[in-house]
Parts: C-alpha cells; sequence; structure tokens
C-alpha cells in the first residue's frame, strides 16, 4: 500500500505522470479498493478520526484518467466518467428504484437505499437506511444503523484535500430535509429534528443548562437538536439568524432505534 500511496503522490505533484500506465492503475486500485471498503477516507483510531488525505487525492485524479462513456440501464441513459455501483444481490444491499450509487463508494451490508444518491469515496456502514431523495456527498463518512430521512443533504468534499468530510457515527438519525456539511461531526446516537442546517460556521447552541453552551462544527454524542434563531446585530438593525439547539439528551430509556417523533416527543418538541 505504501508503493501505491508513493505513486499517487507523486502524480499529485506532477500531473504529467498521468499519462504513464502504472500512475493511471495506482489511482483505479485506490478506487477499487474504496469501492470494496477495504480503504476509505477517514478512520476511527484511537477514538480519533484521521482523514487520509492521499486517498483523497486520488479521487480527484481518478477524473481527468477516466474517458466519457454512455452508460445504459432499460430505458435510461447516462453520460459520465464514473461507472455504477453493481451486484447488490450479491452484497446484501437493499436498492430501491431510482437509487444512485457511483463506483468508488463503499455501501456495506444491510444498508437500504430509497431513491437517493451516494457519490463516490462515501461509506454507509451496515444497517443504515439512505431514505427517499437523500444525497450522501463525496467521502462521507456514514455509521452503523444511522437513518438518513428524505430530502436529507449531507455535503460532499474532495478539495481543498485537507478538508474533513462530514462524519455521521453510528446509530444517529437525521431528520427530514436536514442539511450538514463542510465537515461536520455528528457523534454517536444524535438526534436532528427535521430542518436543521449545519455547517463549519453555524452557531450550535446547548440550551440545556443555566447559561447557553456553544458549539462550531459538532454535535455532541445523544444530543437532540432542532433549527433555532438568535438576535445579531447588524448596521441595518438586529436580525433573526438561523442556529441549532441542543435542547436535550438522548435518553437511556428510548430505543436506539426510536423514532424522531418519540425521541423529540421526550422535549415536547414535534417533528
Amino acid at each position: 500500500m505504501k508503493s501505491i500511496q508513493n505513486f499517487i503522490e507523486q502524480a499529485w505533484e506532477n500531473k504529467e505522470l498521468l499519462k504513464e500506465e502504472n500512475y493511471k492503475n495506482a489511482i483505479r486500485r485506490v478506487i477499487e479498493l474504496l469501492d470494496k471498503g477495504a480503504l476509505r477516507i477517514a478512520e476511527k483510531l484511537n477514538n480519533e478520526w484521521i482523514v487520509q488525505d492521499w486517498i483523497k487525492k486520488a479521487v480527484i485524479l481518478y477524473f481527468p484518467i477516466q474517458k466519457m462513456e454512455t452508460i445504459e440501464v432499460g430505458p435510461f441513459e447516462f453520460h459520465d466518467k464514473i461507472k455504477l455501483k453493481t451486484d447488490y444481490a450479491k452484497k446484501g444491499i437493499r436498492v430501491v428504484p431510482h437509487a444512485i450509487a457511483r463506483y468508488g463508494s463503499y455501501i456495506s451490508k444491510g444498508v437500504i437505499l430509497m431513491p437517493s444518491y451516494v457519490n463516490i469515496g462515501a461509506y454507509v456502514d451496515s444497517g443504515s437506511m439512505i431514505d427517499t431523495w437523500a444525497t450522501v456527498g463525496s467521502c462521507a463518512q456514514i455509521g452503523k444503523n444511522v437513518h438518513i430521512s428524505g430530502g436529507v443533504g449531507i455535503g460532499g468534499v474532495l478539495e481543498p484535500v485537507q478538508a474533513s468530510p462530514v462524519i455521521i457515527e453510528d446509530n444517529c438519525f437525521i431528520g427530514s430535509r436536514c442539511i450538514v456539511v463542510e465537515g461536520v461531526m455528528i457523534e454517536k446516537e444524535a438526534v436532528l429534528g427535521a430542518n436543521v442546517t449545519i455547517t463549519k460556521s453555524t452557531k450550535i447552541i446547548d440550551v440545556t443548562k443555566e447559561k447557553p453552551e456553544e458549539f462550531h462544527g459538532i454535535i455532541p454524542s445523544r444530543s437532540v437538536v432542532i433549527p433555532g434563531t438568535y438576535t445579531k446585530k447588524f448596521p441595518a438593525g438586529e436580525f433573526q439568524v438561523s442556529c441549532a439547539l441542543i435542547i436535550g439528551k438522548r435518553k437511556k430509556s428510548t430505543d436506539l432505534k426510536t423514532s424522531l417523533n418519540e425521541a423529540l416527543r421526550d422535549y415536547g418538541i414535534q417533528a
């Protein structure tokens, strides 16, 4: 693997090397391993998420070495550089028409893909559901038993290569129409109510204590989160700005596979 990494790093510094077959083969090998789940863009080691920049470089370099081709699926036609994933039955994955997953993404056994989209470099672990019209962007990392509800947008990231992908840890519930982008981390067992939007700059305010506690770019484990606003002064006056409110913790008495409605009902909030 070290030799493959060296090929990738050299090609990244000198794009002329992309004309040589051994460099192309190294890039294609990385994408193949991503597709099989043998490599991943980010991985939790010793309780810390580590992003493998060189693998992201391989994904970026994959595009210029691929040729456009027509892909026909029954009456449907696509024209792209990257083929679609195949052999879902063999892999133990349920795929409902019109779910699309690109080659180079990893979908684990037991995943359900409703009509949705999973981009190259993404990792979706076992038992998770990607619901209708949800998108999982390039390099995003989705844990085990995660429910990505309808219309959710999980942002992708390729460049800059040092940028972290969106990471959603095990047993999270992401409510309908949520947007999670810019490398935000959702820690395990968190619940996001419908329409929560979180970017790196979004204020995430824990309002469960006497004084509010503010976070950026991370939702702490087991948090129950809803959309909110706060007042901000501008030259033209005071206006309401969107934020995310942590209104409590997921209760131990609540089953980990509970619905979003049940989790929010503990705090008198409707989904």
